[in-house]
């Protein structure tokens, strides 16, 4: 077995599982509550459960030496997070349903990485891949088609 493998799955799983915990806690979160006041907790919780990283992904060349190899994508990602975590709220408040906000998003999101990922990244895709975007682009439609 590859050495990998393990943590191919693990990594996927976290992915899925806390996607599916984010999207039930945004929809849960209180609508009289101040959003920001919201984030403001959310983020100094999260400032701790990524302290309690160290334990397993320890800094072994220490912090200083690790702050030094960031670089502009450290503030690109805080910026999209806070967007995501604002705009979910957002779209909750405004009376979304919780599964169908959830895949609307992330489809579409995929959808426009596609040209990121093939011209920037070089990522190839397959005739089948382009079946599934298809599929993806169908399964929008029905989403939300008016009954």
């Amino acid at each position: 077995m590859n050495k990998t493998m393990p943590l191919f799955y693990f990594s996927i799983t976290l992915a899925i599982c806390s996607s599916a915990l984010y999207h039930f806690v945004a929809k849960s979160t209180p609508s009289n509550v101040n959003f920001t006041v919201s984030l403001l907790v959310t983020y100094a919780v999260a400032f701790v459960v990524t302290l309690f990283g160290f334990l397993f992904f320890p800094a072994t060349e220490g912090i200083a030496v690790e702050l030094k190899k960031l670089n502009w994508a450290s503030i690109g990602l805080a910026v999209a997070v806070v967007g995501i975590e604002f705009g979910f709220l957002l779209v909750y408040r405004s009376g979304w349903n919780l599964g169908i906000a959830a895949v609307v998003t992330n489809v579409v999101a995929s959808l426009l990485l596609i040209p990121v990922a093939i011209f920037l990244f070089k990522d190839k895709i397959s005739l089948v891949n382009i079946a599934g975007i298809l599929v993806c682009l169908a399964g929008l439609v029905m989403l939300n088609w008016k009954r």
